[in-house]
């Protein structure tokens, strides 16, 4: 007999980053507590497996090429390991038989939603950036929705899928719902009071972030306590100074020390200045530039900044410049506090699974 927590089967794939991970299992925990179901996930990198599996789900491993955009010899094999993938995620559905494919993004998503489309599997995607990856623009030919984050994001997609396309906003860890500023002091060792800058450099750092904090930390330190994600490249800025905190990672900590900070330097990922705006947190925000980008970063930064929740920082990106703008925001200017009202939607995650529910339902 079918146990009841084995009523739903449903796949997830996509990856490369934590990023396109985290929002996804976002959306299977809501999913879960209202459902019976299992879920698995579909991917392609060691990363991904351990985040996955970490969560407690089923980690199916695929051949996975990466899509460029750009020519480039490196296509031509790739395209190999993406017919490969298709083929094994085919038989990987066909064993488990679920009832909906969600894709989170990412080029290992692509064999996965092809494999699904070609067994009638109904596909649901999400895309965290404003405007979509080459990954997303394939998908959407086989998607039965696509969720974007903004209503900017419909100007990017072709009129021929606009009743595909649905606005939901970023699904937020649930972990940053229950976010504690003061559990993040008292991890941190910071009173109460005490002005906090925290900067995130992502898991693996920002070697370009390092050396601006490096560069400035003199000044910084005279408004804030620094609080510094460094990644393992480079290191630790050498300081003595009680006012500057090296962290190489954090990890179930991160929600509560982001609801603590008063200010806060980030790349421009979706998903980092996303959990940011959830909790209504000033940012600085640096986005990723140049080869081996497609631009996103900063299209997040610019539609953060033109909403009046961040600033820019993808020009001028001196240490003398990041001083005078944190300098700034210790005194009160630029103030956002009041800028997040209605601008991100904190129930993405609730109104994404519950559209998914409805599907499964039938």
């Amino acid at each position: 007999m079918e146990s009841q927590k084995e009523k739903y089967c449903i796949a997830f794939s996509g990856g490369g980053t934590g990023g396109h991970i985290y929002p996804g299992l976002a959306i299977i925990s809501f999913i879960q507590k209202q459902i019976p179901c299992r879920v698995f996930w579909i991917g392609s990198s060691n990363i991904d497996r351990k985040i996955v599996e970490e969560a407690g789900l089923d980690f199916y491993n695929i051949p996975s090429g990466k899509l460029r955009r750009n020519f480039s010899f490196k296509n031509f094999i790739d395209i190999f390991k993406v017919i490969a993938g298709f083929f094994v995620s085919r038989k990987i559905l066909k064993k488990e038989r679920p009832v909906l494919l969600f894709s989170k993004g990412g080029f290992v998503s692509v064999p996965p939603v092809l494999a699904a489309a070609s067994l009638k599997i109904p596909v649901f995607s999400h895309e965290s950036d404003l405007s979509p990856g080459l990954a997303t623009k394939i998908n959407l030919r086989f998607t039965k929705r696509l969720f974007v984050p903004y209503r900017e994001s419909l100007d990017f997609y072709s009129r021929r899928f606009r009743d595909k396309l649905d606005v939901s906003g970023n699904p937020v860890r649930l972990e940053f719902q229950n976010a504690d500023s003061l559990k993040g002091r008292e991890f941190l060792g910071i009173k109460k009071n005490e002005p906090l800058l925290l900067i995130l450099g992502g898991s693996s750092g920002s070697l370009e972030i390092n050396r601006l904090i490096k560069e400035s930390l003199l000044d910084l330190t005279q408004y804030y306590t620094v609080v510094h994600q460094t990644g393992p490249n480079e290191g630790i800025i050498p300081d003595t100074s009680a006012k500057y905190k090296p962290y190489i990672y954090f990890k179930d900590e991160l929600p509560h020390i982001i609801a603590a900070a008063d200010l806060i330097i980030c790349r421009g990922g979706a998903g980092t200045i996303w959990e940011c705006a959830f909790l209504e947190k000033p940012m600085i925000i640096i986005p990723l530039m140049g080869k081996g980008t497609r631009g996103d970063q900063v299209e997040n930064a610019r539609i953060f900044e033109k909403a009046g929740q961040a600033i820019n920082f993808s020009d001028n990106k001196n240490a003398e410049r990041l001083a005078f703008v944190v300098a700034g925001f210790a005194s009160g200017e630029p103030s956002i506090k009041d800028a997040y009202k209605g601008f991100i939607k904190k129930d993405a995650c609730e109104y994404i699974a519950n559209i998914v529910m409805e599907n499964i339902r039938g």
